[in-house]
């Protein structure tokens, strides 16, 4: 099934001769594929033909129906619709000619992942045939934590963890029907000695380096961000980190006078509001040069998480710039990172 990543614009093209009008409707849900067209959308979009030709935008609509919230287990199935960072969508055309009957036309089970495509990507990204969703073949992980692989699971088969070229254990991985489930998280659980992991599907393997990281002084922070491929997807800081925070308040000036006088225990200019934001600066400490993409998607996640304190909270990248680095310049390739917890300080929902 074509994947539609919902963070690119994603361009349904209509063009026909004698065209004059066209109508787009949206079905959004989850769950397994529709048989036939349902008529309950959540969208109807009408345009008029410009030159015969009518472009419909979607992907923004579809965006909103992905929550995508992450509480520090990845999904495993069967899983919730708010974790879920993919979701199915139907579409139905409607042209109407000059002259002649309407043409109408049904696409069905089109996936969506939360995900992007770059500039060079082209119109309508979708790389149907990826499979491991991550763009690096080696994984830099803490020592003695889990490391966890994300795969598309209509089109994997099975993973290999192996140790010093012996497999340690092999899972098989079964193609999901529900829209939800279509992402398998595979992690190495009770296997922490694993230096490479092995992802098969029909026509192609790929092999994954693992290293692990072992000269830890500092408390390392582990990071969940979405990436490029709409999957959740681990990254490690490893070096020194700081903690600051930074207020903000609302004041007035009261009248403070009584009768005459007032008092100079009094403060005539008084606090209304104040809270706080609390910022981390994170260091990553040594990383191949292969990272450099990942940092940049890192960068670029509109969704990121911290496992902070033994609570898994939401995070916001402030950091607005990055230096690429390469080994050839820069010899040993590190990053810092500056994160600000996304939520005031003082508990104010109310």
């Amino acid at each position: 099934m074509a994947k539609i990543n919902v963070r690119s614009p994603y361009f349904v093209n209509l063009s026909t001769t004698n065209l004059t009008s066209a109508q787009i409707e949206i079905d959004i849900y989850f769950g397994s594929v529709n048989a036939s067209w349902q008529s309950t959308p959540q969208y109807t979009l009408v345009s008029t033909a410009v030159n015969g030709k009518v472009n419909f935008e979607i992907s923004e609509l579809i965006k909103d129906y992905i929550t995508a919230l992450f509480d520090g287990s990845f999904p495993t199935s069967p899983a919730t619709d708010s974790e879920s960072t993919t979701i199915f969508v139907d579409y139905k055309t409607t042209e109407t000619l000059s002259s002649g009957s309407p043409v109408a036309t049904e696409v069905l089970g089109l996936r969506a992942f939360y995900g992007y495509g770059y500039f060079e990507d082209g119109v309508n990204p979708s790389f149907d045939n990826i499979f491991y969703l991550q763009s690096n073949n080696t994984i830099l992980k803490n020592t003695n934590a889990t490391v966890t692989i994300p795969v598309d699971n209509t089109i994997a088969t099975s993973l290999v963890w192996k140790y010093q070229g012996t497999s340690v254990s092999s899972i098989s991985i079964s193609a999901q029907t529900d829209i939800e489930d279509q992402i398998t998280y595979v992690t190495n659980t009770g296997n922490f000695n694993v230096d490479q992991a092995v992802i098969s599907a029909s026509l192609k393997t790929i092999t994954i380096n693992i290293d692990s990281y072992e000269k830890c002084k500092y408390t390392p922070y582990k990071l969940t961000f979405i990436n490029k491929y709409g999957a959740y997807q681990e990254i490690w800081m490893f070096a020194n980190s700081k903690l600051s925070m930074n207020t903000n308040e609302e004041k007035y000036k009261s009248n403070i006078l009584s009768n005459g006088t007032y008092s100079i225990n009094n403060p005539q200019i008084k606090t209304l509001t104040k809270n706080a934001n609390q910022i981390l600066t994170l260091n990553s400490d040594f990383y191949p040069e292969s990272y450099n993409e990942i940092f940049r998607q890192l960068f670029l996640s509109e969704k990121v998480w911290i496992y902070y304190g033994s609570q898994t909270l939401g995070v916001n990248i402030e950091s607005k710039s990055i230096n690429y680095k390469t080994s050839l310049t820069d010899g040993l390739i590190n990053y810092t990172i500056n994160v600000s917890f996304a939520f005031d300080t003082i508990n104010n929902i109310r």
